[in-house]
């Protein structure tokens, strides 16, 4: 008996920008349909709330959706001042109201961001993903029970003040992984003496792409009404990969490795990953470990290639 067909090979990374009120779950399952794809996964959820840069990784690209979960990200938070919710945003009740100090303007606030700037100390919001045996914190929190948490350290490269308006106020964010926009707005409203939380958030980068590079669903579903391919849209794997410095392999070495063994080379290259490709065709990471007679390369995750390497 023939198996039942699960979708089709399709291999790349789609930039979508992840409309409000949706999970991004919810999103790539739609995307997975438009394209009729056997093998999806996203690179890391936004919450509902939230909008903007979630990439989506097919096929072969599922292989680099870790290293591009712990790519630095970057967003834009509107706060509200003078109220905290249970959650940190605007999807949680309110449990405490407190006045605004009058007259908050920039030069005021700039000394408090200042204190989040560079390496701090973060505990993760009871609403967040975080898994503690297994399960992820907000369902604790749902019912109730609260989950000691240790600070973890996260790093803000920036901390840009946009705007202040009355009991508002918007704030630029670059960061590293694993930083909680939500639990840095409660302690910046904290700072400030009022209180916070946030009540729009947009990511603007993640695994190194931008808004520039994103793409909605109704976009998408209009293309397929054209009978157009939304194939053109996906980018290839190593278009994520690009803070790794590549590496070219031809002959016995490129063959030993696309077999999965380690090869050794002259060149002398820096400890890490780096990006291996065959004349042309990018073929996977490999981790590099220089000594005193060249380097040796060992296959991290590897690519399925069309044989033309």
């Amino acid at each position: 008996m023939s198996r039942r067909h699960k979708g089709r090979d399709v291999n790349g990374i789609l930039v979508i920008d992840k409309p409000r009120g949706l999970t991004s779950n919810g999103i790539l399952q739609q995307v997975k349909r438009l394209y009729g794809a056997a093998k999806a996964g996203h690179t890391g959820a936004l919450d509902p709330l939230a909008t903007g840069v979630l990439p989506l990784c097919f096929g072969e690209a599922t292989k680099f959706s870790q290293t591009m979960l712990d790519s630095d990200k970057a967003y834009i938070a509107t706060a509200r001042l003078g109220e905290r919710t249970e959650t940190g945003d605007s999807e949680g009740s309110v449990v405490e109201t407190r006045p605004v100090p009058e007259g908050l303007i920039a030069g005021i606030l700039e000394p408090l961001l200042d204190r989040f700037r560079g390496d701090i100390q973060q505990v993760p919001s009871m609403y967040s993903a975080l898994k503690h045996k297994g399960r992820p914190l907000y369902e604790y929190a749902r019912q109730g029970i609260e989950i000691e948490r240790p600070a973890r350290p996260v790093t803000i490269y920036s901390l840009e003040l946009l705007a202040i308006r009355d009991n508002e106020m918007d704030i630029a964010v670059k960061c590293t992984k694993g930083t909680y926009i939500r639990s840095l707005v409660e302690d910046i409203g904290e700072a400030i003496g009022c209180g916070a939380h946030v009540i729009a958030l947009r990511r603007t980068l993640a695994a190194g792409f931008t808004l520039a590079d994103a793409h909605d669903v109704p976009g998408m579903e209009a293309m397929r009404e054209r009978d157009e391919s939304l194939d053109g849209l996906l980018v290839a794997p190593d278009a994520a990969l690009s803070m790794f410095p590549e590496h070219r392999l031809s002959g016995p070495v490129l063959v030993s490795i696309l077999n999965g063994q380690a090869v050794r080379i002259e060149a002398q290259l820096e400890q890490g990953y780096v990006r291996v490709y065959g004349n042309q065709d990018f073929v996977g990471l490999a981790e590099a470990f220089p000594d005193s007679e060249g380097t040796q390369l060992v296959p991290k995750r590897l690519v399925k290639t069309d044989g033309r390497l």
